[in-house]
C-alpha cells in the first residue's frame, strides 16, 4: 500500500512495507505517462525494497560479482545498484519541461537535497568530481565512502528513478556488485555513522529539505 502525506506539486507517498522492484517500475512508467498526459500531479515515491540489484545503462558484466540477490535491468542511468531494507529509495517524477529543462541542473538539485538532508544527521555529505554519488569522510575508520546513490532516466521531459540513502542496510549485500563501477572505495550508512536515525526522521528530513531545493 502507499500512504499519501502530502498533495500537492509535487505529491508525496510512502509505502509501507517492502515494495518489489518490478511492480515499482511498472508504478513509475505509468504514472510518468499520466503526468506526460497531464492527467497526474508530479511525484515523491518513498520505497524500501526487498534485497536487489539494478543495472543502469552502463552497467558491465564485470561489476555483477555474485548474484545472489534477483538482478533487474532498470533504465536508468548508471551502473550497478543494491536496494533493500534499511535503505530509503526516494522516486522522483516531475515535469521538467515547466521545471527549465536542465536535466544537469535537475540531477545537481537531486545532489543538494541529499547533501542537507543528512546535515540534519550532523553527517556532511560531498560530491566527488568523477564519481556518483554522495560521500563521507568516515574518519575513525580512514575510509572515504558514498552513503547514497543517485540514477535518474528522462522521458520526454519527465523524470522518473531517483536516489537511494542508505539509513541501516545490512553493508555486506554491496558486496554482490561494484557500486556505480568504483571498487576503491566502499559504502556506509547513517547508523554506521553512529546517526541511528529512524526510517521516519529520515522523511521527514526529506520532505522538510526539499522546498530548500526545489522550492
Amino acid at each position: 500500500m502507499n500512504a499519501p502525506v502530502a498533495t500537492g506539486h509535487p505529491q508525496w507517498e510512502i509505502a509501507e512495507g517492502l515494495t518489489p522492484y518490478e511492480a515499482a517500475l511498472a508504478r513509475m512508467e505509468s504514472r510518468v505517462a499520466a503526468i506526460r498526459a497531464g492527467t497526474a500531479e508530479e511525484l515523491v515515491w518513498l520505497v524500501e525494497h526487498p534485497p536487489t540489484y539494478t543495472a543502469g545503462t552502463s552497467a558491465t558484466p564485470e561489476g555483477l560479482v555474485d548474484p545472489r540477490f534477483p538482478v533487474f535491468r532498470a533504465g536508468r542511468g548508471g551502473q550497478w545498484t543494491y536496494h533493500g531494507p534499511g535503505q530509503r529509495t526516494a522516486y522522483v517524477m516531475l515535469d521538467l519541461a515547466e521545471r527549465g529543462r536542465d536535466i544537469r541542473a535537475y540531477v545537481h538539485n537531486l545532489e543538494e537535497w541529499l547533501i542537507r538532508t543528512l546535515w540534519r544527521f550532523n553527517v556532511r555529505g560531498e560530491r566527488r568530481e568523477g564519481r556518483v554519488g554522495i560521500w563521507v569522510e568516515d574518519r575513525a575508520r580512514g575510509t572515504e565512502d558514498k552513503i547514497a546513490a543517485l540514477g535518474v532516466r528522462v522521458t520526454r521531459w519527465v523524470s522518473w528513478h531517483g536516489v537511494a540513502l542508505n539509513v541501516d542496510p545490512d553493508l555486506s549485500h554491496f558486496g554482490g556488485i561494484i557500486p556505480c563501477g568504483i571498487s576503491q572505495h566502499g559504502v556506509t550508512s547513517l547508523h554506521r555513522l553512529g546517526m541511528t536515525a529512524t526510517m521516519e526522521e529520515v522523511d521527514a528530513a526529506l520532505m522538510a529539505c526539499w522546498g530548500e531545493v526545489f522550492g
